[in-house]
């Protein structure tokens, strides 16, 4: 554990380097080509940091954070377009922040107020308990079905992803004293696929997409296909980008051969949220389902098809027994100075 903590001051040491050369490119050469080819390599060296390391709790968050969020701002960036891109500059400060982690300021600080939905600590109560419900399930997986064990795994990690980010952007607000755009908004409530990817579930990554995937695509393909209908291949093209964005991910978390299912997942979304978008405009009004209904069919088909296409990928790792040894292996290595991998320590949790 402690050649991977030092792999992980290595990679961190080099992802600042590389943000304090972006900024100082962004301010010496103007958005276009020319500050594309100078943001080039940063970008292909944070593509290749998370092979540095082993460890689902290390690669992971480098992974997604620098490998696809801050190469993608980054492309932004060099075109004069995203979150980096801001008129007065951000400072380095916070542009450090902004690059690398899941946060989007809120541009309109006055008005900030007005923008967050506030909640209390009993709204997350519920969460925490079935939380809590999850973890204990999953240590007695032998006695449940395959499809029970798979769902205590999904909201363990849907609560922890929720949580994490949280924790983020209150740590960054507090620290630059801003407020910051709601990451999720109880994606649980979705009545359609397009409201659960588009406006509930992870939004500063469906922001970017929006910005460096769709946009464009709309762009070029507003010359083969109506204005009416070219939503449809643009919103198939995002998501097959973001599928390969999530197999670069699992490639950095394990290191196995891409199977392509995951890809496959977010082309069937896309697929999908086009037939949504034919049937509204063709049907509009007329085939308007009750929200009860709705919010069934959209949670079903979600449900249906990370059980079939997305977990497969990911239960190869099993994750929930390795990162709990990972952290055990992590506090033992911080406590105690030993050197111990994940292999040789226990999951108190889960046997």
């Amino acid at each position: 554990m402690g050649g991977e903590v030092y792999n992980l001051i290595v990679d961190l040491s080099i992802a600042l380097a590389s943000l304090v050369y972006s900024h100082s490119v962004g301010m010496l050469i103007s958005k276009g080509t020319a500050r594309f080819l100078a943001l080039f390599p940063v970008i292909c060296v944070f593509v290749c940091l998370p092979l540095n390391l082993k460890t689902i709790i290390f690669a992971g968050p480098i992974s997604f954070l620098l490998s696809w969020l801050g190469s993608f701002k980054l492309i932004l960036y060099a075109f004069g377009q995203g979150p980096l891109s801001t008129d007065p500059a951000l400072t380095l400060y916070h542009f450090i922040f902004a690059a690398c982690l899941p946060i989007k300021i809120i541009r309109n600080q006055e008005n900030a107020s007005h923008q967050i939905k506030k909640k209390s600590y009993i709204d997350y109560a519920p969460k925490v308990i079935l939380f809590i419900l999850s973890i204990i399930g999953y240590g007695y997986k032998d006695y449940f079905h395959p499809l029970v064990t798979i769902c205590f795994i999904a909201y363990s990690f849907v609560f922890m992803f929720v949580v994490s980010f949280n924790m983020i952007a209150l740590l960054v607000g507090t620290i630059l004293g801003v407020k910051l755009e709601p990451q999720f908004d109880e994606p649980h409530r979705a009545t359609s696929v397009q409201n659960y990817w588009g406006k509930r579930w992870n939004l500063v990554v469906s922001d970017i997409l929006r910005l460096i995937v769709y946009n464009p695509a709309r762009a070029i393909f507003s010359y083969f296909f109506p204005e009416r209908w070219v939503s449809v291949p643009a919103v198939m093209t995002t998501f097959l980008v973001s599928g390969i964005m999530h197999e670069m991910m699992f490639y950095h978390l394990g290191l196995y051969r891409p199977t392509w299912e995951v890809t496959w997942y977010f082309i069937l979304q896309g697929l999908w949220i086009g037939m949504e978008i034919v049937i509204k405009k063709t049907l509009g009004k007329r085939l308007e389902l009750p929200p009860i209904l709705a919010w069934l069919i959209t949670m079903t088909f979600l449900t249906l098809t990370t059980h079939w296409l997305f977990f497969p990928s990911f239960l190869r790792l099993d994750p929930l027994v390795t990162i709990c040894k990972e952290t055990m292996a992590l506090i033992g290595f911080m406590k105690h100075g030993h050197l111990l991998s994940r292999e040789e320590h226990a999951c108190p949790f889960f046997g």
